[in-house]
């Protein structure tokens, strides 16, 4: 089969490479990849929010099979455009990715359907929204950007003062485009994070392994909220007993209001949880796989990914096999120094040969990188995600670590404390 994936990042290289393991695959295009992509999948300069671009693409190069990874093409309806042209695809339809593109479609669907989730209001008018936290008087408050914001659209307010900020940088100076025009005001939960992919045919859910996530830019979850800084896989706070009550009371509920909305998902559906003391939580939906979540996730995964997606494009989930190695995983994200504000690229990388690290027992995932006629550089805020697996995740760690030592380039930041709670949670 000739595959197309569409995206350019971290996740995509994971999903090109666990692609590339299926006997089935030919050939994969990249739309646009980047200069690590380049040496696992023929990439094609086509942006991954053109939807025409793309559906021409897939036409003239006859391509059976269409990945659409990032949220914004399948926002903008990727899918429903690929599927009129007779090819068929990953990923949800427009109707359906609006879990992701519009936090109150979520939240108001939460609510419908009895999904246990944070109480909240929604605004589009700062002063209400001030009036209203005013009342409450309740901090920490999580303000949210209503649409797609790079992952970045949540901030949460310790203070008054830091939540008027919010509304204002949001709401009056458009810091998030028009996505900041309505606004989400959200009470605060406490309590361990854990991130659940999903395969769904809309019928079926099947779980992937639980991964943990770190969102802040420096060690010990300080500083700013980034795209994520590295994740362990499993999560190990995702117990036996917690997966089975987030089966019964979030995913399959999820996938039935969805159903009963008119609005089938197809695809890959992120839960994002909180275990609160009062049990599991949504904070939010994804209507795609996590980054760096996938690149944790992914490396674990026994089954045949391809013979999966396209049992949820055809509705037989239910009788594929879906397995997971019973190790860990880790991923250590390089960064520029900077990122996720302003950051230098066109930074030279040493270290690798053909975009990986030579007899490294790790795989290096390429998330904003550019081949230049001097060899790789660096080409975004995330740069590489280091990703090892080994039988216990403390091993896993300590690999992931060992692995982006031999990684350079200037500026280079990177947090020195990806996974410690996890393994502070086995003890």
């Amino acid at each position: 089969m000739k595959i197309l994936v569409v995206g350019g990042g971290g996740r995509e290289h994971a999903i090109i490479r666990k692609l590339k393991e299926s006997p089935a695959v030919d050939k994969i295009w990249a739309a646009p990849g980047n200069g690590g992509i380049a040496a696992d999948a023929a990439c094609v300069d086509i942006k991954a929010t053109d939807v025409e671009g793309v559906v021409n693409f897939a036409k003239s190069n006859a391509i059976d099979y269409v990945v659409v990874a990032p949220d914004d093409p399948l926002v903008l309806g990727m899918v429903d455009a690929l599927a009129a042209a007779g090819i068929p695809a990953f990923g949800p339809r427009a109707a359906a990715a609006r879990i992701e593109g519009s936090k109150v479609f979520s939240k108001n669907l939460m609510k419908k359907y009895g999904i246990p989730t944070a109480d909240y209001a929604v605004f589009s008018n700062a002063a209400e929204a001030m009036a209203y936290i005013r009342e409450k008087n309740e901090y920490p408050v999580v303000v949210k950007a209503d649409g797609l914001a790079l992952g970045k659209g949540v901030l949460i307010c310790q203070t008054e003062a830091e939540a008027a900020d919010a509304l204002k940088s949001m709401m009056e100076d458009h810091i998030f485009g028009k996505s900041g025009s309505t606004v989400v005001v959200e009470e605060f939960l406490t309590g361990p994070e854990v991130s659940v992919l999903s395969f769904t045919d809309g019928k079926v859910v099947k779980p992937m392994v639980s991964s943990m996530d770190h969102k802040r830019a420096l060690d010990n979850d300080e500083g700013l909220n980034t795209g994520g800084m590295g994740t362990v896989a499993p999560n190990p706070y995702y117990t036996p007993e917690v997966a089975a009550a987030c089966m019964e009371t979030i995913f399959l509920p999820t996938i039935a209001a969805m159903n009963a909305e008119g609005c089938p998902f197809t695809g890959c559906l992120y839960f994002g949880l909180m275990l609160t003391p009062k049990g599991p939580k949504v904070i939010e939906y994804n209507c795609r796989f996590g980054d760096p979540e996938t690149q944790v996730v992914l490396p674990l995964l026994k089954s045949d990914l391809l013979d999966i997606m396209l049992a949820t494009t055809n509705g037989t989930l239910e009788t594929t096999p879906v397995e997971f190695a019973g190790e860990s995983a880790a991923c250590v994200i390089l960064a520029s120094g900077g990122y996720p504000q302003k950051y230098a690229t066109g930074k030279p990388i040493s270290g690798l040969e053909n975009g990986q690290l030579p007899g490294a027992e790790a795989v290096v995932y390429h998330a904003g990188t550019r081949q230049t006629a001097e060899g790789l550089v660096t080409g975004g805020g995330r740069v590489l995600g280091v990703t090892a697996t080994a039988p216990t995740l403390a091993d896993a760690v300590q690999k992931a670590y060992a692995a982006a030592d031999k990684i350079r380039f200037e500026g280079l930041h990177r947090r020195s404390d990806i996974g410690k709670r996890a393994l502070a949670a086995k003890q």
